[in-house]
């Protein structure tokens, strides 16, 4: 699944790829030492993950979590080899964000979105399923499953006047 930081990282992916494809060409052409074989070879790898390997690694990570609602929690947790616990209760929702629409398949962020490439220094922009923040990423319908969080806070917070 793609998200809006992918209008900045597959060019950039494509490019750094391009330029270690080229680099390693050339030294491998030319004759170059050993090591410009080896230094182009590592960013030619390094590219492949751009460009491929973090759609696998975030497709496999998504795969290890599971979302639930309760009448008082959200929960996510996800499994090794990055294991995580996150529950949010309902009577402090923070700002929801709804990515995605009635029939698809969209997110919900759980609070503020932090700039992917300053905000943070972890690879969220890279990796979605890492990013600190909770979310559902990649859920069916996810408009049906706001509003069952909104009915469930409203239903929490009539009980408890």
């Amino acid at each position: 699944m793609f998200a809006a930081s992918d209008l900045f990282l597959i060019p950039f992916s494509l490019l750094w790829c391009g330029f270690a494809i080229f680099w390693t060409y050339t030294a491998v052409t030319q004759g170059a030492p050993l090591f410009f074989y080896a230094w182009g070879g590592m960013f030619v790898c390094i590219g492949l993950f751009f460009v491929f390997g973090r759609f696998l690694l975030d497709a496999w990570l998504r795969r290890r979590v599971s979302y639930a609602i309760t009448d008082k929690r959200i929960l996510i947790t996800r499994s090794a080899p990055f294991s995580s616990f996150r529950s949010i209760d309902l009577e402090r929702l923070p700002d929801v964000q709804l990515n995605g629409e009635k029939g698809s398949r969209g997110n919900l962020r759980f609070g503020s979105t932090a700039t992917p490439y300053f905000g943070y220094p972890r690879m969220t922009g890279w990796l979605p399923a890492l990013d600190p923040i909770p979310q559902f990423l990649g859920i069916e319908d996810p408009s049906k499953v706001l509003n069952l969080i909104v009915k469930a806070a409203s239903d929490l917070r009539s009980a408890a006047r």
